[in-house]
């Protein structure tokens, strides 16, 4: 995966956010990205090959691993950051969308055509719909990965001794996980930072509700002058 295009797209998407929109893209890639990118890939580099069992028997400690690990926690994150990101480039569409209208509405009335691509359009009409979309499948798909994480885990804590009686293995076998505590204090951090995230997004969509509440009740109150004829 290609982290810095997809940064280069969300900052192009994130140019027309809201300032809460703006501290979630940088607790994400600072937080999360470059965590997952710098540390905690090498702390998951020997999950699968420092995982020992208490047997010789051929195939039981792949079986066991498979039992208690049937997914990574390296390609989990990585699937829930890239979920994650991508309804923040229907923004990028949306926008993309209404520069090339306006530019072929422009050059249809033989006007100057401005530069479109660096304008920042406001959150309003469609654009609302959106962003407000976007959001919320941002908070489906964290909370969707956080809740498989648990799950998947049975929890945020990594253990140290996990006991398997899968075949091939002759009997209960004890299995040993490496660097548990390591492990556990990075599982710990990521779903903060996913947490806060989803805060965020809860706070930003809050946000723009209200936004947009306050300027329908200022359009709905707004009476214009009444202008007496005089015959």
């Amino acid at each position: 995966m290609s982290w810095p295009a997809l940064h280069t797209q969300l900052v192009g998407a994130n140019r027309h956010s809201t300032s809460l929109g703006k501290i979630w893209l940088s607790v994400l890639f600072i937080f999360r990205v470059m965590v997952l990118v710098v540390a905690a890939e090498s702390v998951w580099g020997d999950e699968q090959t420092d995982f020992t069992c208490n047997t010789l028997q051929p195939g039981c400690e792949n079986v066991c691993y498979d039992q208690f690990f049937p997914v990574s926690h390296i390609r989990l994150w990585c699937l829930q950051l890239l979920f994650v990101s991508t309804p923040t480039l229907l923004i990028t569409m949306h926008v993309a969308y209404r520069n090339h209208r306006d530019k072929k509405r422009l050059q249809g009335e033989l006007l100057s055509c401005p530069s479109l691509k660096k304008r920042k359009l406001p959150i309003a009409g469609p654009l609302w719909w959106t962003y407000a979309f976007s959001i919320l499948c941002r908070l489906l798909f964290e909370g969707g990965f956080m809740y498989a994480l648990y799950v998947l885990y049975d929890g945020f804590r990594m253990p140290r001794l996990v006991r398997c009686d899968q075949w091939p293995c002759p009997n209960l076998v004890d299995c040993f996980v490496s660097r548990p505590t390591e492990k556990t204090i990075f599982t710990v951090f990521m779903a903060t930072a996913s947490s806060l995230c989803m805060v965020l997004n809860m706070a930003e969509l809050t946000y723009l509700i209200a936004k947009s509440i306050q300027v329908s009740e200022g359009l709905h109150f707004y009476r214009p002058k009444q202008v007496h004829l005089m015959l």
